[in-house]
């Protein structure tokens, strides 16, 4: 038989969707001139012909008759009296087209190889039109299903069975998934590993907020109001500056909704992560105000030169400004760019004999002192008003320091 079967070849690229017929017939074609120009030397005068309703390829020779005993080159010229064998009526001076017997002229190893190659072009077809889809879909939000869940990371597939891969580093600290559960994640990165296309998914990423909230908020997605910047601590709790282009829309309460209806279904995505919405500008004081919310500033001072903000506070808003294991202020400093450090404001409250903490600078190390700051412990009362166990938890002190700086405090008043 002198044509090759492809079908199976054929099928897998009818398998492999987005893959256009011009470039199946592309890919057949420098398969096999190849292999043509390892055994003939040229594939000028050869035509590769792929049908793709068969699902078979034929080679067809070209060559000009010439006179008899006039033959100068084999691989583009024949002789009259050969080529009136395959057609009587041929005459000198027309080309005679000849099919090529594949499996006689090139032999089963040859053909074999050219499968080889064919399904390995087919594969880098693949990948490539692979990479370049989810390239485009880098910051969009996509479904995927749990396909393996391991220590480190989750395999998930997509609606075309493409590999996902979920890195721990990407998951919420509270996610947990089993296998055939759905996961929405937003595309973070296509990397090339080991000639693979690693398609990186995160759940953690700003931009997987900003797209939940796109999507829930149709004047985000119109462009009416605009997400100015996103910090976030996963799972824990969001910041969002929002900004709005109508002067009639209030861009904080279009993306909360009526009682909560439009941040309730991402607050639940996110594992009940914590989400402020505020208003953006251009005054830093206002924004330094609206990113400690919950808490309500007293006063402050703020060194651009620096890039620092000194807030007063009434000591029943010192925790809330500080948040849980400091994230509310650790967010407020990303959302500003500031270094923020809060202070406590006993403005108008009985004074009672206290120690500002850099009068212990002789007893106590700087770092140490540095520490209880950054938790709105400036004054000897407010650290010995917390227990060791809080101290504890909200400072990078251990037990023995604490006991310690306790002890030299106390020793403070015991002298009064």
């Amino acid at each position: 038989m002198a044509s090759i079967n492809l079908i199976e070849s054929f099928q897998e690229f009818k398998d492999a969707e987005n893959i256009d017929r011009p470039t199946l017939m592309k890919v057949m074609e420098d398969v096999f001139k190849t292999l043509i120009r390892k055994k003939y030397g040229s594939d000028e005068n050869f035509d590769v012909i792929v049908n793709d309703q068969k699902g078979d390829l034929e080679i067809f020779r070209r060559r000009t008759i010439v006179e008899d005993d006039d033959l100068y080159n084999t691989l583009t010229e024949v002789e009259y009296k050969d080529a009136i064998k395959i057609e009587p009526d041929y005459q000198v001076g027309e080309e005679l087209y000849e099919e090529v017997d594949i499996q006689k002229e090139f032999g089963r190893r040859a053909i074999l190889a050219g499968k080889q190659t064919l399904a390995s072009r087919i594969n880098d077809l693949k990948k490539n039109i692979l990479i370049k889809k989810y390239e485009d879909r880098i910051g969009d939000i996509i479904t995927g299903e749990v396909y393996q869940v391991w220590k480190k990371e989750i395999l998930l597939l997509d609606e075309e069975g493409n590999e996902m891969l979920l890195p721990k580093s990407e998951q919420i600290p509270s996610d947990y998934f089993k296998k055939g559960e759905t996961i929405r994640a937003v595309v973070k990165n296509v990397e090339l590993k080991n000639n693979q296309a690693v398609i990186i998914v995160s759940r953690t990423d700003n931009s997987f907020l900003a797209k939940l909230l796109e999507i829930e908020v149709p004047e985000i997605f119109d462009g009416l109001i605009v997400i100015k910047k996103i910090v976030r601590d996963p799972g824990e709790r969001a910041k969002v500056a929002v900004e709005s282009f109508d002067d009639r829309i209030d861009p904080v309460g279009a993306c909360v909704g009526m009682k909560g209806s439009r941040i309730h279904g991402i607050v639940r995505e996110l594992k009940n992560e914590n989400i402020d919405v505020i208003n953006w500008t251009n005054n830093i004081q206002l924004l330094i105000q609206r990113s400690l919310t919950p808490a309500k500033i007293t006063s402050m001072d703020v060194d651009m030169e620096a890039k620092h903000a000194s807030v007063y506070l009434k000591p029943d808003q010192v925790s809330l400004a500080i948040g849980r294991r400091g994230v509310n202020i650790k967010l407020a400093c990303e959302l500003t760019g500031l270094e923020i450090d809060v202070f406590r404001d006993n403005e108008g409250e009985v004074e009672e004999y206290d120690v500002d903490l850099d009068e212990f600078t002789d007893e106590l190390e700087t770092w140490v002192i540095d520490e209880l700051k950054k938790i709105g412990c400036d004054t000897a009362k407010s650290v010995l008003d917390l227990s060791d166990e809080e101290l504890e938890r909200r400072t990078d002190l251990e037990k023995e320091t604490i006991a310690e700086v306790k002890k030299i405090l106390n020793e403070e008043f015991s002298d009064e």
